[in-house]
C-alpha cells in the first residue's frame, strides 16, 4: 500500500480505530517482500530472529515514534516461524509475535455458537491457556458483534489497549486473539470501543475466575477437570430417595470470632461438611456462589456466572469443598441466578455499546424490584451462554443439581409490574414465551447430558407443569419449590392455638394439589429477613410454648409429603432474623443444655429418621404414600395421616395444635397390629414436657373413622408424634 495509506494506517491502529490488526500487523508477503510489522509502544529496538536458527533476520526500522515497526526480510518470499527480540529501556526480550497465529474458533465451534446450541461454549469462549505451534499463552476470544474494535490488556501488557487489539470473526461477531507468554493466574479484561465509539473496559463474560470486589478483573484460569457423578450421588436425587436440602449462605454461617471475618472454603470443608453430616441433611444448597459486585445481594446479582467467589478462596480451593462434601456423603445444589444480572459498567450491560445481553426496551429489559437488566432468552448466544453455565456447574465442579431462583419472573412478562409497563408476547399473552423455551431446553439439556442431575425450580405461581418433563408441555424442572405449602402452614402456625380452629384447611389444603408437581417444602432464607421474623419468633405465646410449636410444626414437615429444605439456623431455632453480614447465633448452643439443644436434637432425629423409613420419603409423589386418618377435626386442632412406601410399611404422624393434652384420643387405622413411638416433639430429650404413649400403642378392634381398627392415643400439648407401625 502507498505511504500515504501506510501512515493512515499506523494512526488508526495507534488510536486504538484498526478494526483489522491482522490485515497489518505480523507477516506479509506484499509486492516489497516478506514484510514483518510490529507495534511495540516504547520500544527502542527490534529484531526479527529465525526461531528454528536463532539467526538474526532483519532490524525493523522504527516508522512511528509511538511504537510502529516494519521491515522487509531479505531474499525470503515464503513464510517462517519468527520471534521478536525487542529492546525496552536497555533491556532486550525474546518475544512471540501474536500476530503470526492463524484463526483459533474451529469452524464447528464458530457454527454452533452463531447457531446457539453449543453445549460447552465455554470450552470455546473466554481465556484458555494453551500451546500453539510449541509456544505457550493464552487463547482469548469474547463475543461482541457490534465493537468498532476489541483488545485484551492485563498485567502481560502493562494494561495497554494499543499492544493486542483482537482479530474479528465477522461470521458469528466473537473476537480471539493468542497472546504468547501470557500465563495462568494473571488478571485481564477487554477493552472496547464499541458502537458509538465510546471506550469501554469490560470483565470476561466466561472469566473462570475473577478478583474479589472491588476490583473487577478476570484471571486467566484453565478448566477444571470434568467430575464424574458416582451412581451413589445419582441415586441420592432421586425422586424416591430422602432429600433434606440444608441451604447455606456460606459468608455468614460461621465467622472468625474474633474479627467477624468469613470463614475459608477450607473451613467450611472442616467444620461445614461434618456438621451437615452429623445434622442427617443429604443435600447442601450453596449460596453465594457466582461472583458477584455487592455482599448485600446475597449473590443473586452475579456478574461472574462462571466464576465461583473469591470471597471465601481460590476457585481449587472451591473444588476441593466440593470433592470434601461428596467424599462425606452429601451431594451439593448451586443457588443459580439466570433471570437477571446487574447493570455495574464493568459487566455484561451494555456490552458492546448495544443490548448484547439484555433487552433494549425497558419494558422487556429491566426489573423494578431488583433495579437489574434482564436476559433477552431470544437471542441464541444468550440462550447458549445460560444453558452451557449450567452444565459448566455440574459437569466441571461436580454440583449435584441447580436450584433456579425467581422463575416465576422469567416466565412472566407482567411480573411485578402495572397495566402499560409490559409488552405482550406474539400472541398477546402475558407469558414470556422466550424464557420458557430457555428452561425447557436448559432442563432437557442437563437431563441428557449430565443424567442423575436435578433442577429445582422457586416458582411462586400455579403456573402449569413445572416439574414436568418438556415433551409433556412442562418446564422440566424435577422438582419445584412448594411455596403455597409453606405460607399456607406458616400463616396458621402464627395464630394463637385458640384461632387455629377456625384456619384448619390452611395445613390441610396443600395434599389436595400435592400430586401436580413434585414437591419441596421449604423453610428457606426469604422467609427470615426483612422483617418477616425468625421462625421461632413467628411461633406464638410464651417462650415454652414458641419452642413445643415449633417442634411439632417441624416435626409435621417432616411427616408430610414432599421433600425437605431448612435455612440454616432454623435447625436450632435462632432467635433473631438472619443477617448477612455477621454469624448465625451459634452462642445459643453453648453452655448448659437449653431449648436450642432441643430443637437442634429434633432436627438431627427428624433428619436420621425420614432417611431410615422409607414410608417418609419412597412415594412423596403417588398417592399410595399417603392417608388422611384424621384431617377434619378443627374444633380439637389435631391432624393424623399415614405415610406408607411401596411395600406397605406404615408410620402414623399425628399432631396436636393445641397447648391441651388429648388423653385416649381414638385414631382409625387400617391394620391391627402394635406400633412403636419413634419421635414425639414433647420428649424430654427435646425439652418437651414428656407426655406420650409410653414408647408402644397397640390397636384396638373397634372400628373408627370409617375404619376397622383403632387406637387410642395421648397427644401431647403442641406436638407431633411419628408411630412406626411393627411388622411381626
Amino acid at each position: 500500500m502507498s505511504e500515504h495509506r501506510d501512515h493512515r494506517a499506523i494512526d488508526a491502529l495507534i488510536s486504538g480505530h484498526y478494526a483489522d490488526p491482522f490485515s497489518l500487523l505480523g507477516m506479509h508477503l506484499t509486492t516489497r517482500g516478506l514484510e514483518v510489522r510490529a507495534l511495540l509502544p516504547d520500544a527502542s529496538e527490534v529484531w526479527v530472529i529465525e526461531t528454528s536458527t536463532g539467526r538474526k533476520c532483519i532490524q525493523l526500522a522504527c516508522l512511528d515514534a509511538r511504537g510502529y515497526f516494519q521491515g522487509v526480510v531479505p531474499r525470503r518470499k515464503k513464510a517462517f516461524r519468527y520471534q521478536l527480540a525487542v529492546t525496552w529501556h536497555g533491556q532486550q526480550n525474546l518475544i512471540d509475535d501474536a500476530y503470526r497465529f492463524g484463526t483459533l474458533l474451529a469452524e464447528m465451534d464458530s457454527w454452533l455458537l452463531a447457531e446457539g446450541t453449543h453445549l460447552r461454549p465455554y470450552e470455546a469462549m473466554g481465556a484458555h491457556p494453551c500451546v500453539i505451534d510449541d509456544v505457550s499463552g493464552t487463547r482469548f476470544i469474547v463475543w461482541a458483534p457490534s465493537a468498532r474494535r476489541v483488545s485484551v490488556v492485563g498485567e502481560f501488557n502493562y494494561w495497554d489497549g494499543r499492544r493486542h487489539p483482537m482479530r474479528q470473526r465477522i461470521e458469528n461477531g466473537v473476537w480471539e486473539l493468542f497472546i504468547p507468554g501470557a500465563r495462568q493466574g494473571q488478571l485481564y479484561k477487554f477493552e472496547l470501543i464499541d458502537a458509538k465509539g465510546q471506550l469501554r473496559l469490560k470483565a470476561d463474560p466466561f472469566a473462570f475466575e475473577a478478583q474479589m470486589r472491588p476490583e473487577t478483573a478476570s484471571m486467566i484460569c484453565g478448566l477444571p477437570e470434568k467430575v464424574d457423578m458416582s451412581e451413589a450421588r445419582k441415586r441420592a436425587n432421586g425422586f424416591d430417595a430422602p432429600i433434606s436440602i440444608y441451604e447455606v449462605h456460606l459468608g455468614s454461617w460461621r465467622r472468625h470470632t474474633d474479627n467477624n471475618f468469613w470463614l475459608s472454603y477450607q473451613e467450611l470443608t472442616e467444620q461445614l461438611v461434618p456438621y451437615a453430616v452429623e445434622m442427617g441433611f443429604t443435600h447442601l444448597e450453596l449460596m453465594p456462589i457466582n461472583e458477584h459486585p455487592f455482599d448485600g445481594s446475597w449473590g443473586y446479582q452475579p456478574l461472574g456466572m462462571y466464576a465461583p467467589t473469591r470471597r471465601f478462596g481460590t476457585r481449587d480451593e472451591f473444588l476441593a469443598f466440593i470433592a470434601a462434601a461428596h467424599q462425606a456423603g452429601l451431594n451439593v445444589l448451586l443457588d443459580w441466578v439466570p433471570g437477571h444480572f446487574p447493570s455495574d459498567d464493568f459487566g455484561l450491560a451494555q456490552f458492546d455499546g448495544t443490548a448484547l445481553y439484555e433487552h433494549s426496551d425497558p419494558r422487556e429489559g429491566f426489573h423494578q424490584d431488583w433495579n437489574t437488566q434482564i436476559y433477552n432468552f431470544g437471542r441464541r448466544e444468550v440462550r447458549n451462554y445460560l444453558a452451557g453455565n449450567a452444565l459448566y456447574w455440574i459437569e466441571r465442579f461436580g454440583f449435584d443439581g441447580l436450584r433456579v431462583d425467581a422463575v416465576a419472573s422469567m416466565i412472566y412478562r407482567d411480573y411485578s409490574r402495572a397495566e402499560g409497563e409490559w409488552i405482550p408476547n406474539y400472541y398477546g399473552g402475558r407469558e414470556n414465551l422466550e424464557a420458557v423455551s430457555f428452561l425447557r431446553y436448559t432442563n432437557h439439556t442437563l437431563g441428557h447430558t449430565a443424567p442423575g442431575s436435578i433442577t429445582l425450580a422457586e416458582e411462586s405461581t400455579d403456573y402449569p407443569g413445572v416439574s414436568r418433563p418438556p415433551e409433556m408441555s412442562g418446564l422440566g424442572f424435577w422438582f419445584k419449590w412448594n411455596l403455597g405449602w409453606m405460607h399456607d402452614t406458616l400463616d396458621y402456625m402464627k395464630l394463637d392455638p385458640i384461632h387455629r380452629r377456625y384456619h384448619h384447611n390452611l395445613m390441610t389444603f396443600g395434599i389436595l394439589y400435592h400430586y401436580n408437581e413434585n414437591f419441596v417444602l421449604p423453610l428457606s432464607h426469604d422467609e427470615v429477613v426483612h422483617g418477616k421474623r425468625s421462625l421461632l419468633d413467628r411461633m406464638p405465646g410464651d417462650a415454652w410454648q414458641k419452642f413445643a410449636n415449633l417442634r411439632a410444626y417441624y416435626s409435621w414437615m417432616f411427616g408430610f409429603p414432599g421433600k425437605k429444605l431448612l435455612f440454616m439456623g432454623n435447625e436450632f431455632a435462632q432467635g433473631r432474623e438472619w443477617n448477612h453480614d455477621s454469624s448465625l447465633d451459634w452462642h445459643l448452643l453453648e453452655g448448659d443444655d437449653n431449648w436450642h439443644h432441643g430443637v437442634q436434637r429434633l432436627v438431627r432425629d427428624l433428619n436420621h429418621l425420614y432417611r431410615d423409613v422409607p414410608a417418609l420419603h419412597q412415594c412423596d409423589f403417588d398417592p399410595h404414600g399417603f392417608e388422611w386418618l384424621v384431617a377434619d377435626d378443627a374444633e380439637n386442632s389435631v391432624l393424623v395421616f399415614v405415610r406408607r412406601d411401596r411395600t406397605g410399611n406404615e408410620l402414623i404422624v399425628a399432631s396436636n395444635f393445641t397447648p391441651v393434652t388429648r388423653h385416649h384420643y381414638r385414631v382409625g387405622v387400617n391394620h391391627q397390629g402394635v406400633w412403636r413411638e419413634v419421635l414425639n416433639s414433647d420428649a424430654e430429650r427435646y425439652h418437651g414436657s414428656n407426655t406420650g404413649n409410653m414408647g408402644t400403642v397397640y390397636s384396638d378392634d373397634i372400628a373408627s373413622h370409617g375404619r376397622p381398627y383403632s387406637m387410642a392415643l395421648t397427644l401431647p400439648p403442641l406436638a407431633t408424634l411419628w408411630l412406626l407401625r411393627e411388622v411381626t
